[in-house]
């Protein structure tokens, strides 16, 4: 039995990976934290009992000694969050995005050192994984690309971590950068961000969850490749995977791919 501890436990996200990790039969909730707390306690779905619930993370590990912390939180929360963790031997599993390089490299450090696992996710929804597996796979065929990625109108971040990562894993798989329709306005201010000549373009609406289309074009034809999140639901397959997989490595995964076998 996998121990887990929720960090973000009463946000969107963080109240499915509750529900999924006390009806999965290989996990079991332990402890939870969150910054918006007004209890001592959460109570589990079913009637299955309560379990502690602080603001304090390390207090909550030290308590209740997890295998694996699940992070769905802040940008700013993840590093001390991450920190914490790693200095009492607990996996990490995360799917906060708007993280750094320089994020991503301390992440990694810290789980060497402290021989865990950390796996980072800017979208832990499979089918999402396997339309960035199959951009860049598109990637290498087409000269022109852009994205746009259309979510609920909370969103933190723009563009999403997702967009970003598709466009720099395409690029990355292309070997060079796509090629820009046009360079007469040198400013291309309503072109969206560009990365690797990919424009990404934000959509923030109510009524939105998480979407995403990758828009290829080659001479006389388009691809495109469209991913949509009908709830928040579809990301807890993908977290499970990677609650029951973090403890198999030393350091920073990045994405499900290694997961899936698409890297």
């Amino acid at each position: 039995m996998i121990k887990v501890v929720v960090h973000g436990a009463l946000g969107k996200v963080g109240r499915e990976v509750v529900n999924a990790v006390c009806r999965d039969p290989e996990t079991k909730l332990v402890g939870a934290v969150d910054i918006n707390i007004k209890n001592d306690f959460l109570l589990l779905p079913d009637d299955a009992g309560r379990v502690p619930l602080s603001s304090d993370l390390e207090s909550i590990i030290s308590a209740q000694k997890p295998d694996v912390l699940v992070d769905f939180s802040l940008a700013k929360a993840v590093l001390p969050a991450v920190r914490t963790a790693a200095k009492k031997k607990v996996h990490v599993v995360s799917g906060t995005t708007g993280l750094t390089q320089k994020d991503f490299d301390e992440i990694d450090r810290l789980a060497k050192e402290n021989g865990i696992g950390a796996i980072l996710a800017s979208n832990f929804a499979l089918g999402a994984v396997v339309m960035m597996h199959l951009s860049k796979i598109a990637a290498r065929y087409f000269d022109y690309a852009e994205i746009i990625e259309l979510h609920h109108h909370l969103k933190a971040d723009a563009p999403s971590g997702t967009a970003l990562n598709t466009a720099r894993a395409m690029t990355e798989t292309r070997g060079k950068p796509f090629l820009i329709p046009s360079e007469k306005d040198s400013s291309m201010r309503s072109r969206g961000e560009q990365v690797g000549g990919v424009a990404l373009h934000s959509v923030r609406l109510p009524g939105l969850m998480a979407h995403q289309e990758v828009l290829f074009g080659i001479a006389g034809q388009t691809l495109s490749i469209r991913h949509d999140t009908i709830s928040r639901e579809c990301y807890m397959p993908g977290v499970l995977l990677a609650v029951k997989r973090v403890g198999n490595f030393k350091g920073l995964v990045s994405g499900l791919g290694t997961l899936l076998g698409l890297d």
